[in-house]
């Protein structure tokens, strides 16, 4: 069993991408100096250095390539179209290589608004979880587009950091790092020394982020009471971010944490 659990903050729009201004619903475009390929069956269906990162108000980027620069031999047009009242009408194509399809997993704004920004025109995007692989040069990113306003912070602590449920005590620490990642919830990532593994049952569960990596589940068994993914760990977490690696961090959310002896208010998120 894998559970996306990253995906599916990213796909709720959690984190307002730098669209937003007052209020207003933005949308708007920038450059991306990077080599950008998605591949399906092995075939890179899309390969382009020009594409552009479309910010919209309430939704993650989106990578636009121009459609010179996208294999229509593996393109199908279908019926499929929706309306979106800031772009327009679009147009689907389902992606057949080989034997594998993908529907529905293209779209583009033919004609698009009048008022939408001009950079839509001749432009194509993709499904990001429709296609089999994404690569931004030759390094493979994961559930979407890295957003270039999001920001990442680990830093070595000396607090005390303390982990309970039903008040038994899952880990004690005085040497983690808490990451800061924008719009989320500080996390506290410990080292294993520091953690009851004796409590922890490993998951079958994964997930992936795209600014972190793969992380690893870890259900908590205290009494009868199993906690299940309720705390993750990268075991190779991707080289922008090697100071979580293999630490265990568990969910804010759902477990009492203590911090130089105050307890911490569970935050509301996606995960609580």
């Amino acid at each position: 069993m894998t559970q996306m659990i990253e995906d599916r903050i990213m796909r709720s729009g959690s984190g307002e991408p730098s669209g937003a201004e007052g209020g207003e619903h933005v949308v708007r475009f920038e450059s991306c100096p990077k080599r950008v390929r998605t591949f399906l069956g092995g075939v890179p269906v899309a390969d382009s250095s020009r594409v552009l990162t479309m910010f919209e108000t309430g939704h993650l980027p989106v990578y636009y390539f121009p459609s010179t620069d996208v294999r229509r031999e593996y393109l199908v047009p279908t019926d499929h179209s929706t309306h979106c009242p800031y772009k327009g009408d679009a147009s689907y194509f389902s992606v057949r290589v080989g034997d594998q399809l993908a529907e529905n997993a293209v779209w583009q704004y033919a004609e698009p608004l009048a008022s939408a920004p001009p950079e839509l025109a001749d432009r194509m995007a993709f499904y990001w979880g429709k296609m089999d692989a994404w690569f931004e040069e030759d390094d493979e990113v994961y559930v979407h587009p890295r957003d270039p306003y999001k920001r990442i912070d680990v830093l070595n602590s000396s607090r005390h950091v303390e982990v309970k449920i039903a008040d038994e005590t899952v880990a004690d620490t005085r040497r983690p790092r808490l990451l800061f990642e924008t719009k989320l919830p500080t996390r506290y990532y410990i080292p294993r020394m520091d953690v009851r593994l004796d409590l922890l049952e490993p998951s079958d569960s994964t997930s992936r982020c795209p600014y972190k990596g793969v992380a690893t589940y870890f259900s908590v068994r205290v009494g009868e009471q199993l906690l299940e993914d309720i705390a993750w760990c990268y075991p190779l977490p991707i080289p922008e971010c090697p100071k979580v690696e293999n630490l265990i961090c568990f969910y804010n959310e759902k477990v009492d944490i203590y911090v130089d002896g105050e307890l911490l208010e569970r935050p509301v998120t996606n995960w609580s």
